[in-house]
């Protein structure tokens, strides 16, 4: 049995993860609005995968 290569992550996923890498170095109050943009960028993506 061999594995199968993973399915590509796709952009908006990764650029969602890419901005709350450094949350440790920010202020707590500037949090929010990382999780806020990841939020709407992983939204986004799975709106696209399901042509919504």
């Amino acid at each position: 049995m061999t594995s199968q290569p993973s399915p590509p992550t796709p952009t908006g996923i990764t650029d969602a993860l890419a901005g709350l890498q450094d949350l440790d170095e920010l202020p707590t109050a500037d949090h929010v609005a990382r999780f806020s943009a990841a939020h709407n960028s992983l939204t986004a993506a799975l709106s696209s995968i399901d042509e919504v």
